[in-house]
């Protein structure tokens, strides 16, 4: 593990004990501090007990006497009301942070490294995932980490020259203070997570805030194919920061563009691609596209060579859950992509097809689908499931689509593969949370994989 000395012989709180929370005890303990440990849960509770921790219930501390209260990014911290725990921390004036903050206060024990993180509303684990590959690829040391994958408080110190490459929600950012990036990434921004930053200003805000915690020196990726990804280019590059723009609008002659399936990188040419990312499964589709866009410029940052990465980009495996391709079977391909919980990561999904049987549904987000209207001549029939179905149905038959209300996951995989043809795909992109049907979209993802793998006839998992 990481061990976080900075707090040695002094009293600090963690509040909320999933996986980051139990390796940011670890580390503070390891690192000689006086640690009390709770969660609104008793069975989490019971769990770090089990592990020797502390407990200590926030209405009994003496928050004065507190050094920090470590909190996980799953517990609100401003909107729509703060945790109970955070305003008995505010009121004793005691700092509150996250893991990733402990991370950076423990930066200097560690060989000598990098660190760029990723953000953005949708693809932030494919390009977190793809950056460390690339890194790992061309002969670096890497890990993924943070939002994706082992919590980084878990994990061991990387050896000299490493790159840590941290996914960041909106949550997690919002507790960071101290890190100090040398490549941070913004992908795209859209409306999500609002009820927890109290409208979409505080959220575009929040996302920016990557930005102000880099030094001159550190560069600034962003893509700029939405009016906020602009405007941040837009304010950075009038304060003399080293911005690189990227886009898969079109060939650009500044930063790294996505046309037609090939990459530009303007500080190369601005007319001959690097590399072609078509026939790579893995970065199907225009999303892909802006994720591998991205994972390129930060890469060239880092300091490889740009053939060194176009020749890493085709080795990439893709990650579970995003566009994956489950299977084939009698012509048909079953890709799940359980990951898409709003309506702007199916988009991308739909976009990347032509016949498309979709598996839609779970807990609504703020707007449902009516955004997927452009969209909505390539499917060939929805299957709807989940507490979205009326709302979902109403949409869609409405704009002459055809429908079928099947309620589970079940019903809604037997009937796509019942009416599929040789050349369609069976998508499932809920444009939805989980929450209603699983506790997670990889327990809903892993549903659909499974049940695929049941159907019959000649299949080729992939």
């Amino acid at each position: 593990m990481i061990r976080v000395p900075s707090y040695r012989d002094r009293d600090v709180a963690v509040f909320g004990l999933a996986r980051s929370g139990i390796a940011a005890a670890r580390a503070l303990a390891s690192g000689g501090a006086r640690v009390s440990v709770w969660d609104d849960s008793d069975a989490s509770r019971r769990a770090a007990a089990d592990e020797g921790l502390a407990l200590g219930d926030p209405a009994g501390l003496d928050w004065r006497r507190e050094a920090a209260l470590v909190l996980s990014p799953g517990v609100p911290l401003t909107h729509p009301t703060p945790h109970p725990v955070v305003a008995l921390a505010r009121d004793a004036g005691c700092p509150i942070l996250g893991d990733i903050d402990l991370f950076a206060q423990a930066e200097k024990t560690l060989p000598a490294h990098s660190v760029a993180v990723v953000t953005g509303t949708n693809g932030k684990s494919t390009t977190t995932a793809l950056l460390a590959h690339l890194v790992a690829a061309c002969g670096g040391h890497s890990v993924a980490c943070g939002n994706i994958g082992q919590p980084i408080l878990d994990l061991e110190p990387l050896p000299d020259g490493g790159v840590y490459v941290i996914e960041m929600s909106s949550y997690q950012i919002d507790l960071t203070h101290a890190l100090r990036p040398e490549v941070a990434i913004l992908l795209n921004i859209t409306p999500d997570h609002l009820d927890r930053h109290g409208g979409m200003a505080n959220y575009v805000a929040v996302k920016r805030r990557i930005f102000d915690w880099q030094d001159a020196r550190g560069v600034a990726v962003i893509g700029v194919d939405d009016e906020y990804g602009q405007e941040a280019v837009d304010r950075l590059a009038a304060r003399g920061r080293n911005v690189v723009p990227v886009t898969v609008a079109g060939r650009s002659d500044v930063g790294v563009s996505v046309q037609d399936a090939r990459l530009y990188d303007s500080a190369i040419s601005p007319s001959e691609p690097v590399c072609s990312l078509d026939g790579i499964e893995s970065l199907r589709g225009r999303h892909n596209w802006q994720n591998a866009a991205a994972a390129y410029a930060a890469a060239r940052a880092l300091g490889f060579a740009p053939d060194a990465i176009a020749e890493a980009l085709r080795s990439f495996p893709g990650l579970a859950h995003r566009m994956e391709l489950v299977a084939t079977v009698r012509g048909v391909r079953y890709v799940n992509d359980s990951k898409a919980t709003n309506a702007d990561a199916t988009a991308r999904a739909l976009d990347s097809f032509e016949r498309v049987r979709w598996i839609a549904g779970g807990r609504a987000k703020e707007g449902g689908i009516e955004s997927l209207r452009p969209w909505f001549p390539r499917v060939v029939r929805a299957y709807l499931i989940g507490e979205a179905q009326e709302a979902f149905a109403a949409v869609l038959e409405r704009a002459g689509v055809a429908v079928e209300r099947c309620g589970t996951m079940e019903r809604a995989v037997a009937a796509a593969a019942r009416d599929a043809h040789a050349d369609d795909v069976v998508l499932l992109s809920p444009a939805c949370a989980s929450f209603d049907q699983y506790r997670n979209f990889e327990i809903r993802g892993d549903h659909f994989r499974a049940l695929v793998s049941g159907l019959t006839g000649d299949s080729a998992p992939c």
